[in-house]
């Protein structure tokens, strides 16, 4: 996905997307080079709540199947996360009560013998409930050895851990898929920036529009500046705009086929474009820079590189591995050490939705890139010695270790995790809240 950069594009004439910003405005956005093989850029630093990533890219519900797409995603990854602790559980031999995947009132029920297994209307969650979540149940003895209460410490870190341990697993199963299918997908740069002049009154005057420029066109040269196959090629097509103000530059332009000629002289491009000489005198801002009142993104394709042999592949699969992991961890780093800066920027399912459909429209591999960072995003965020997460679970073990064996009071664990339980749900509903209203 390329990079976007709005040049000369007043507020008050277009309303720029998320993605881009007005040339010479203070600050810059994040990078989002969504090449799908460094998807991972869209987790830092959006970290939270089920591995949230970016609010306010859109749905677009003109393509559902992506939404739907997404959706799933989110509650096969949530499904394996739950499928971690019940399989840990039960083949230690400890009762289950219910294996659940979604929330809301049940769709399907199935009671086996000792478990009953739910599907919810809301898919993103779930949960495995054992007999000591119910102090009230009287089916068992509270003494009964298979209650995980009851089982070593090492059996019950297991059983907590047993989440994180398959998604990270999962995660790297769905790369290993992906390297040995449609292969590695990254961003290639082609030389030029292509235009999108604003379909608005001010757009229909701008500098660019007097120029010749449409939208669509790719500038292959600014003046004396070669915009480079790289990714710097924004950024130096904007410098160069922004050096001109009130002086004609002589604009190289592909414009692709079918065009009108138009422009002082034109050749065949090897695309099969026209290649024009435009003359474009920048207009001067009110800060005394350039501006032609277009926006401009990287001239970029995705590019496949396919693994030779059993032995890259599995090369290819873990450095994707440990490029979105070292992302990921990255991301969660900056909102552990610097949470007030990054608070704004915190996400929760509704744009991981709004985040994956647009990637899974993007290329073959947006679906197996989408699942991995999700997975590791997932599993990251778990690990975290919180309340009501399951290092929140691991850290009360840590501590009834360190107390020789002697659990801690019933009352006072209890305590902890509802109280992390209500703060991470008023949380999780604010996000979706914000999120909602982001994208209207």
């Amino acid at each position: 996905m390329p990079h976007h950069l709005s040049v000369g594009q007043e507020a008050s004439t277009s309303r720029p997307s998320p993605r881009s910003r007005e040339a010479g405005s203070p600050g810059s956005w994040p990078k989002l080079e969504l090449d799908l093989g460094a998807l991972g850029a869209l987790a830092q630093p959006k970290v939270l709540l089920g591995a949230g990533m970016l609010a306010g890219l859109g749905v677009d519900i003109s393509q559902p199947a992506s939404v739907l797409q997404a959706v799933g995603v989110l509650a096969a990854i949530v499904a394996v996360h739950e499928a971690g602790h019940f399989a840990a559980a039960r083949l230690q031999g400890i009762r289950v009560a219910r294996f659940a995947v979604g929330f809301g009132p049940a769709i399907w029920k199935y009671k086996g013998p000792e478990v009953e297994y739910c599907l919810n209307a809301v898919p993103l969650g779930g949960y495995v409930a054992f007999p000591d979540d119910d102090p009230t149940n009287g089916a068992f003895d509270p003494d009964d050895p298979d209650l995980l209460k009851n089982r070593p410490i090492p059996q019950r870190a297991l059983v907590i851990s047993a989440g994180v341990i398959a998604n990270i697993v999962f995660a790297y199963l769905v790369l290993l898929a992906q390297i040995s299918s449609v292969g590695k997908a990254e961003t290639a740069f082609l030389p030029g920036v292509r235009v999108v002049v604003p379909d608005t009154p001010a757009g229909a005057i701008s500098a660019a529009a007097r120029g010749g420029i449409r939208s669509g066109d790719i500038l292959l040269r600014l003046g004396d500046v070669v915009v480079p196959a790289a990714p710097s090629q924004v950024s130096a097509s904007v410098s160069a705009i922004r050096a001109s103000p009130g002086r004609e530059l002589t604009v190289e332009v592909e414009r692709p086929s079918p065009s009108g000629s138009s422009g002082s002289s034109s050749s065949n491009s090897k695309s099969g474009g026209e290649v024009l000489q435009l003359r474009v005198t920048p207009d001067a801002g009110s800060d005394g820079s350039g501006r032609i009142g277009v926006q401009l993104t990287s001239n970029t394709y995705i590019r496949h590189t396919y693994a030779q042999g059993p032995g890259e592949v599995l090369a290819m699969t873990s450095s994707e591995f440990n490029r979105l992991a070292g992302t990921v961890l990255n991301g969660l780093k900056q909102i552990v050490t610097n949470f007030g800066a990054m608070s704004g920027q915190l996400s929760g399912p509704v744009a991981i939705v709004a985040a994956g459909s647009e990637v899974l429209r993007a290329d073959s591999a947006g679906l197996f890139q989408f699942a991995a960072i999700v997975n590791i995003n997932l599993a990251a965020v778990n690990i975290l010695p919180l309340p009501a997460l399951d290092g929140g679970y691991l850290f009360l073990l840590a501590l009834e270790a360190l107390r020789g064996g002697r659990k801690l009071p019933a009352a006072l664990e209890g305590g902890i995790m509802a109280g992390g339980f209500l703060l991470l749900t008023a949380l999780g509903l604010g996000l979706v809240v914000r999120d909602t209203i982001n994208l209207l």
